[in-house]
């Protein structure tokens, strides 16, 4: 079996949570789809973290950012982004901080394996397009070009919302599928939702569990009351970063 995680966005408590939860059923392979960082108030930690205990990560949007510039973020995104990376200039451990720089700026943008494509946001624009649940009825023709560039499983994050687009298009919300999406031959983008800042009104962390002939969708409950509490703290980081986090939003 095999954990994908996304969207951490330095929260330190729903990362752990999954982590553990990981740990619990006895699973040690994970994958991580991006956005690392952004957003939240442990950058460096769950950045250790995916360093330690992902067999492989791919960058997404926030990331990138962090690293080279961020590209049509909102303000709050944006300070947040700036701070995130002083955060990690201002580490003293040369040697830490220099690992941590490699690691961020040579995260690929596409994880293919035999079974699956990974990238952060969608197979076309691998970084920054969203794959929203309602582009199948405002941009049905988006989904021709997106199901073209893989065979036959492609794995997403980015949007914060977990879900399984077909090739219809159609869109299957985990509660739909009783958080359980069988496998057969037809293809499937499927996101995995965000460990650290769902935005599908509920609060629980989300990430998916790949086995041979299903996808598991699981939702944790985690303290997010300390991870608000650490964002309203932090000058740089906006109040709403931390209060949307209680909604799901």
């Amino acid at each position: 079996m095999l954990a994908i995680v996304s969207d951490i966005h330095g929260n330190l408590e729903a990362f752990t949570t999954v982590l553990a939860e990981i740990d619990r059923r006895g699973i040690t392979d994970i994958v991580c789809l991006g956005d690392i960082v952004g957003y939240g108030p442990n950058p460096m930690e769950c950045l250790d973290l995916v360093i330690q205990r992902c067999r492989g990560a791919i960058m997404g949007n926030h990331d990138f950012a962090v690293f080279y510039e961020p590209f049509n973020f909102n303000s709050g995104a944006e300070t947040a982004c700036f701070w995130t990376r002083r955060c990690f200039e201002g580490d003293p451990d040369a040697t830490r901080r220099a690992a941590r720089w490699k690691f961020l700026g040579n995260l690929p943008v596409r994880m293919k394996t035999a079974e699956f494509l990974a990238v952060h946001a969608s197979p076309r624009r691998p970084i920054n397009e969203y794959i929203f649940p309602d582009d199948i009825y405002t941009n049905p023709g988006k989904f021709v070009s997106i199901f073209e560039r893989f065979e036959k499983l492609c794995f997403v994050g980015h949007t914060h919302v977990p879900g399984v687009f077909l090739e219809g298009p159609d869109f299957y919300s985990p509660d739909e599928l009783d958080y359980r999406f069988e496998l057969t031959d037809e293809k499937a983008v499927i996101n995995v939702g965000s460990v650290g800042q769902p935005r599908d009104r509920d609060p629980r962390c989300s990430f998916a569990i790949l086995s041979d002939s299903a996808v598991e969708f699981v939702r944790l409950p985690y303290d997010v009351e300390t991870t608000v509490k650490k964002v309203h703290a932090i000058d740089d980081l906006d109040d709403f970063l931390g209060d949307r986090l209680l909604d799901g939003r």
